[in-house]
């Protein structure tokens, strides 16, 4: 099968695998695990922040990031489309009791006029708010990404209105490898950073929490009071480094293999329309929307997988999975489909 439902599907390499089976390891509870302190140096210092902190899922680094940010009975700040809002399992209400604010803009993307907007004013009446909460690349929004002018304006937006500004960065590193952008510029930028591993660097599992120490110092105790404590989670930590050091670059391969697809896209007179495409996603619909399952039935069917986006888009994710001849198999299936096949 292609499977083309997200980058989450990738495998270690045998190169990974040989790293993994090659860690050292030890108890981090104790903050023994020498391959996890590597790793959270070794990010730290990639975006010139602090500290980091090493997690099994980019919800979880996310949802520490939240609770230590807020207090509850406060506000965050963030677009309709963000994980943290749609896909999080009400973590926000859940976890750090606090209520959500919309901003809206473009393809998942606010600004900071439509934040500034939103801002309460030091008012008893008001909620506090206390957070903004950017996506960078935007799932929803087809893996959209914030213009370094943008980001440097929102976050002075912040700091004239004394409001934390948290980045979830799951697939923040096909933004930098798109927008050749630097990692030091988002430590810069924002007070706290996740970043996930098991995307398209294609580890099997894990996330990271970025801040200065006092930061990660309470996230650790969050950490743990979400029961996110690991102990030799050091083989883990190991595939993280072989992808921080081999498979950033390689991103460009896979956002190659989305313009083809969606060159691909359209060339066909049963496609309505298709999303922006600047990295590793393409979001698109069909002009008969009624026909999207059988259309994803049917990609199914002859070996390609395919995930729904709502009620009537489909997805497509590129990765290091899928090799340009599988991406040229898949075009060449997509051009001898007809309207009529499903």
């Amino acid at each position: 099968m292609i499977d083309f439902r997200s980058d989450t599907v990738t495998k270690p390499s045998k190169e990974m695998l040989k790293s993994m089976s090659n860690a050292e390891i030890g108890d981090d509870v104790f903050n023994e695990d020498p391959s996890i302190n590597k790793l959270q140096t070794l990010t730290a210092e990639m975006f010139g922040m602090e500290a980091s902190l090493f997690c099994p899922s980019g919800t979880m680094t996310n949802q520490i990031a939240l609770k230590v940010h807020t207090n509850p009975g406060e506000e965050i700040l963030c677009h309709p489309f963000s994980h943290i809002y749609n896909y999080e399992g009400g973590g926000i209400a859940a976890n750090s009791s606090c209520q959500v604010r919309l901003s809206e803009g473009d393809r998942g993307l606010t600004n900071s006029e439509n934040l500034r907007k939103l801002i309460n004013p030091d008012d008893v009446h008001a909620a506090r708010t206390s957070l903004i909460s950017l996506e960078n690349t935007s799932n929803l929004g087809g893996g959209s990404c914030y213009e370094s002018q943008e980001i440097e304006r929102i976050k002075a937006l912040s700091i004239e209105k004394n409001v934390g500004l948290h980045l979830d960065g799951a697939r923040l590193f096909n933004a930098l490898v798109a927008k050749k952008q630097s990692a030091e510029f988002y430590g810069q930028n924002f007070d706290s950073i996740s970043i996930c591993l098991s995307k398209g660097l294609g580890c099997p599992v894990g996330s990271l929490l970025l801040g200065n120490s006092d930061f990660i110092r309470e996230a650790k105790r969050i950490r743990k009071r979400f029961g996110g404590g690991m102990r030799q989670a050091g083989y883990l930590a190991a595939a993280g480094i072989y992808a921080l050091e081999n498979n950033i670059d390689r991103l460009e391969e896979d956002h190659q293999k989305a313009q083809e697809i969606k060159t691909a896209l359209e060339n066909l007179d049963w496609v309505d329309s298709i999303q922006a495409v600047e990295t590793n996603i393409i979001i698109f619909q069909l002009i008969e929307s009624s026909k999207t399952d059988s259309f994803v039935n049917l990609m199914k069917s002859k070996g390609v997988l395919l995930i729904k986006m709502g009620s009537n888009k489909i997805r497509i994710v590129t990765h290091l999975d899928v090799s340009a001849a599988q991406t040229k198999e898949f075009t060449d299936l997509l051009a001898s489909i007809k309207d009529t096949d499903f």
